[in-house]
């Protein structure tokens, strides 16, 4: 199990580094504009040219390279070229809020999908369709248009949640909880119609194996036939769809932290990108790389632990 970790760190270790390389080099090739946009449209072409200095743009741009890379290696990505904050702080003070929320949809949606789709995929019939219907109208709604139609009905009608802003957990658990939870919802009801889907198939075709009859001719209740035994075998391409939207959730905070004017990665990714803040944007992406490593790799082993045909392989 060691060597196939190891394997798949290094794999991933190549993909950000080639991620991190194709970034920069597309970014700063761009950058130029950028210096007129800090000093303003109307500076000479001199003070133009003693910004792009400053910043570094007027060298080759491999050397650029080397440079942000050697420091990057040491953890410091630099200065936000607007704010003049460091990269470093910027990401992390704000990685806790997006990291919430996704944790949070995953979380959510992974228990409501397994319930659902087990359910569906356990009673035929109503129930079943019920949930299939559920399932596509879920998933056909796009999460920033569900965040404003929960911020109308249960912010601003029903004064349940906050409409806007964010609680940090050490200052009050239950004002955090109320702050994250419209949010968590609107991002986790697409990944609820994807993952039960999911579990939905796989245990449809798990019932019909061999020894889930054999389970049964043996007397064992249904429930446990079910639940410890067929889920189980069918948790493995669930799973690996709820890793998936882990990534597409995290992608998604972006659009739904602006709705609710949470100070979390995607609102500074957005700012970043519309000022052309080449530092903080690949900031972003390197964070966001590794945590999208990491994640896949969590996966894995949780595969290899429940079906050990993974682990042998």
């Amino acid at each position: 199990m060691i060597p196939y970790i190891l394997r798949r760190l290094l794999e991933g270790a190549v993909t950000v580094v080639t991620l991190a390389v194709a970034a920069f080099f597309l970014l700063y090739l761009g950058a130029r504009d950028t210096a007129r946009n800090i000093v303003g449209q109307t500076a000479s072409l001199e003070i133009v040219a003693r910004k792009e200095a400053e910043l570094g743009l007027d060298r080759p741009i491999a050397v650029q390279f080397a440079d942000w890379a050697g420091s990057a290696l040491t953890g410091d990505f630099g200065r936000s070229w607007f704010t003049g904050e460091p990269v470093a702080d910027a990401v992390v003070g704000r990685l806790p809020v997006t990291l919430s929320l996704t944790i949070g949809a995953v979380v959510l949606s992974a228990i409501v999908a397994i319930v659902i789709g087990a359910l569906a995929a356990g009673r035929r019939g109503a129930a079943d369709r019920s949930v299939q219907i559920l399932s596509v109208v879920g998933a056909s709604i796009p999460g920033f248009l569900l965040a404003l139609i929960l911020v109308v009905i249960f912010a601003l009608n029903l004064g349940w949640f906050p409409a806007t802003g964010y609680v940090r957990p050490e200052a009050s658990v239950l004002g955090w909880l109320a702050t994250i939870t419209l949010p968590v919802i609107a991002l986790s009801v697409g990944a609820i119609a994807a993952v039960a889907q999911q579990v939905r198939g796989s245990m449809i075709d798990a019932l019909r194996l061999d020894y889930v009859r054999t389970l049964r001719a043996r007397g064992l209740p249904d429930r446990r036939v079910v639940y410890r035994h067929v889920l189980r075998n069918a948790a493995g391409p669930a799973l690996s769809m709820l890793g998936l939207q882990f990534v597409i959730i995290f992608g998604g905070a972006v659009v739904v932290e602006q709705v609710f004017s949470l100070p979390g990665l995607g609102q500074s990714a957005i700012s970043a990108t519309s000022r052309g803040d080449v530092p903080l944007i690949m900031g972003v992406i390197l964070v966001t790389a590794v945590i999208v490593v990491l994640v896949n790799l969590a996966v894995d082993l949780a595969q290899a632990w429940l079906n050990p045909k993974v682990r042998l392989s």
